[in-house]
């Protein structure tokens, strides 16, 4: 399910922007998954990996609220050629 909106709270703008990822490109990459993406990795969470728009490889995963239209992310990082190979 490819989420319309976002909700950010102080926690997940911490949490989510510290490897060095920016709100609007954790939203960009989100918004714009490409094909096999979102994917279920559980009942609640969401995986994304994606280009920002710089071309640097991110990694999202966000949860879903009631409305099915709205994320909460709860992690993003960027991605190493090690780690896009996994």
């Amino acid at each position: 399910m490819t989420p319309t909106d976002f909700r950010w709270i102080g926690w997940n703008l911490d949490h989510s922007t510290k490897h060095g990822c920016k709100v609007h490109d954790i939203e960009y990459v989100v918004r714009n998954a490409g094909r096999g993406f979102p994917r279920r990795l559980d009942k609640e969470k969401w995986l994304v990996n994606g280009r920002e728009p710089s071309g640097r490889t991110i990694k999202v995963i966000y949860l879903l609220d009631d409305d099915d239209t709205t994320a909460f992310v709860i992690h993003a990082m960027p991605l190493t050629t090690r780690r896009r190979r996994r």
